[in-house]
């Protein structure tokens, strides 16, 4: 198969489209003893260390449109992983909290994402993770 990053026609959007894939493929293969799809994994990684957070910014830290995240919440409170309430001081909005299941799962998600990108970024300089921290923040902040 031709090397994609030495062709003329690159594409940064489309190479982290990949990486997000290949990571999506292999954060729910080991983390398949949990039973979680893609989209929960992600909310579950966004509110892990992070306390409660409403439902608009758990979408934002998620990357996930209002109507996806409502069906990710349904099926992470049907498994018990998170509950939902209302937000101190504004009864309109909705706060998701993991429950103690939900921190399990959580903790465990962490790990597995923390050893990915372990594996993925430990031979790149320092340099290289900063310009990939920069490229993927800009690549997010120009698709909004």
């Amino acid at each position: 198969m031709e090397d994609v990053a030495d062709t003329a026609g690159w594409s940064a959007v489309l190479a982290a489209q990949r990486a997000a894939h290949a990571s999506v493929r292999a954060l729910t293969g080991r983390l398949a003893d949990l039973g979680l799809a893609g989209s929960e994994i992600n909310v579950l990684a966004n509110l892990a260390g992070h306390g409660a957070h409403t439902v608009s910014q758990l979408a934002a830290a998620a990357g996930l449109q209002a109507t996806t995240m409502t069906s990710v919440l349904d099926r992470l409170e049907a498994k018990g992983l998170i509950s939902r309430g209302s937000a101190p001081g504004d009864r309109r909005a909705v706060q998701v909290s993991l429950t103690a299941s939900g921190r399990a799962a959580a903790a465990a998600i962490t790990r597995a994402v923390a050893d990915l990108e372990h594996r993925a970024l430990a031979g790149l300089p320092p340099g290289a993770v900063d310009g990939l921290r920069a490229g993927l923040a800009a690549l997010t902040e120009a698709a909004r």
